[in-house]
């Protein structure tokens, strides 16, 4: 367990900060960037929640631990991605999203159009944080453009939006509720 007993050390007032392996790296890296963005999602997640409750709070709770793994994931670089190394994103998690995906898809209704963000203030939300969570993805590919990355955590990533995106869906009652883009509709 993490026990912090000073909250500032002035270790990043000169724009540097530690990765779990030790090593000194500028705030602007991309793994740093990267991390970053996660934390970002996970925040507004927590700020989604204040709009959930029961067994969707629940599963948004597990999602904000999980997102606690994915960042450590990526503070330590290297390639040892083995669910016995460090801290890591592990295919099991990866799993758990695709049933929570596949149990909340089986009551929507199918689309017949693009959504707009919005409907009901949780699915707002939701929609939100799946943004946050595309633009990690996107530092994260970036990132591994450059640097070992692992593979479980982009796929983490990537179904979290997914799962958001339907979550989303849910919350508009089961997608009746759901705001359908009406290509050309203001020409």
């Amino acid at each position: 367990m993490v026990k912090l007993t000073k909250i500032y050390t002035r270790g990043g007032d000169a724009g540097q900060t530690s990765l779990v392996s030790g090593d000194r790296v500028s705030k602007s890296a991309p793994r740093v960037v990267a991390y970053g963005t996660v934390d970002e999602a996970n925040a507004v997640i927590g700020m989604a929640r204040l709009h959930t409750s029961g067994a969707v709070d629940a599963a948004l709770s597990r999602i904000q631990n999980d997102l606690f793994d994915l960042g450590a994931d990526l503070a330590t670089p290297g390639d040892d991605f083995e669910e016995t190394a460090s801290l890591r994103i592990v295919e099991s998690q990866v799993v758990w999203l695709e049933r929570q995906i596949d149990s909340l898809n089986e009551r929507l209704a199918p689309l017949t159009s693009f959504i707009l963000p919005g409907g009901t203030p949780a699915a707002a939300a939701m929609h939100m944080a799946r943004v946050v969570a595309r633009r990690a993805e996107r530092d994260m590919v970036a990132l591994a453009a450059q640097e070992p990355v692992n593979p479980a955590a982009i796929r983490y990533i990537n179904r979290l939006s997914d799962y958001l995106f339907v979550l989303a869906r849910h919350l508009n009652q089961d997608g009746a509720g759901d705001v359908l883009w009406t290509p050309g509709g203001s020409r």
